[in-house]
């Protein structure tokens, strides 16, 4: 098992690097220096000294990755993306273009990211289980036909159009909970109420309907035909049974995720202004603010690597004939 991980690890390194090289020549194909110091700098006619300057005090005034004027080593150390990106693999996040630090703004900002995301995987969950097993249960039959309808219905609705239809009902209308915002404490339970209802409603479809085919396809087996020849009630098949053998393709798509809550909702916190992670990242690309998106990218990047090991290794507690070597 350990040197199961150590090599895991130790795979990572050279996707992690790519990955921060990949996002780093995208950003900078699309934004160069000078445009990042004039909308920084936030004036229409930005003088050339302005922007030099600008440019020198956060080391943007050197080659990107290579430097022909250095010699060695320093043709490559003494670079912008040695120099910002490297780092980062020491989690040295450093500071955003407006002088603060990345590092703060994420323990900060990772709490209504948890508040929102938390909630919408838990209940997501449940409901989406419980929803596919009653379609397998009474498969075959109108309410197993009328729930894959359902199901495909709701996938082919827009989240937006969930956001909102419940920002106009839930708050405009019937002024049940905030349109949007957010506090801390106790009185964030009201500012994520709606989020957390809208996304879940929004995962139902494509979540029961992959879970009511895998259920499916363990009710096709033979344990399962075995255990009704020995006069098993069907709901003693469905729970002792096809739930538990089935936890091996669901933990796939469910322990990978866990780590990626912390990276909160591009969209939902966005629309709801709720000052997570995902709204974060939305702003700093708004603002050409390469530190924290690469900083986000590659934290981003740390988790679903451990999304994907702890993924393996949870195969061995749902299933002790899964040993990884």
């Amino acid at each position: 098992m350990i040197s199961y991980i150590v090599r895991r690890v130790l795979y990572a390194i050279p996707i992690l690097v790519g990955v921060n090289l990949l996002t780093f020549l995208l950003f900078f194909l699309v934004n160069t220096p000078d445009d990042m110091a004039r909308m920084q700098l936030g004036q229409k006619r930005v003088t050339p000294e302005a922007i030099q300057k600008w440019k020198a005090e956060r080391g943007y005034d050197k080659p990107l990755v290579y430097n022909d004027a250095e010699a060695g080593a320093r043709k490559l150390t003494n670079t912008i993306f040695f120099e910002k990106s490297v780092k980062l693999f020491v989690f040295e996040l450093g500071r955003a273009e407006d002088n603060r630090d990345i590092a703060n703004e994420i323990r900060t900002r990772m709490w209504p990211s948890l508040a929102l995301a938390i909630p919408v995987f838990l209940i997501g969950i449940a409901v989406n289980i419980t929803f596919a097993l009653g379609m397998a249960f009474f498969r075959a039959t109108a309410l197993d036909l009328t729930g894959v309808v359902l199901c495909v219905a709701m996938m082919s609705v827009s989240t937006l159009f969930y956001i909102i239809g419940g920002q106009y009902l839930l708050s405009k209308l019937w002024h049940l909970v905030p349109i949007s915002g957010y506090a801390g404490g106790f009185d964030a339970l009201k500012f994520v109420v709606l989020p957390v209802i809208i996304g879940v409603i929004g995962g139902i479809g494509s979540g029961s309907r992959w879970y009511r085919t895998l259920f499916l396809e363990e009710m096709g087996k033979d344990y399962v035909r075995t255990a009704r020849a020995k006069g098993l009630a069907e709901p003693v098949v469905m729970f002792r049974h096809v739930l538990k053998n089935a936890l091996i393709p669901i933990l796939t798509g469910v322990v990978v995720v866990i780590p990626l809550l912390f990276m909160g909702s591009l969209i939902a916190e966005s629309f709801f202004g709720i000052p997570g992670l995902g709204s974060y990242t939305i702003d700093a690309i708004q603002a050409q603010d390469f530190a924290v998106v690469r900083s986000m990218v590659f934290i981003g990047s740390v988790l679903y690597i451990v999304g994907l090991l702890l993924t393996d290794i949870s195969y061995t507690l749902v299933d002790p004939r899964v040993r990884l070597n």
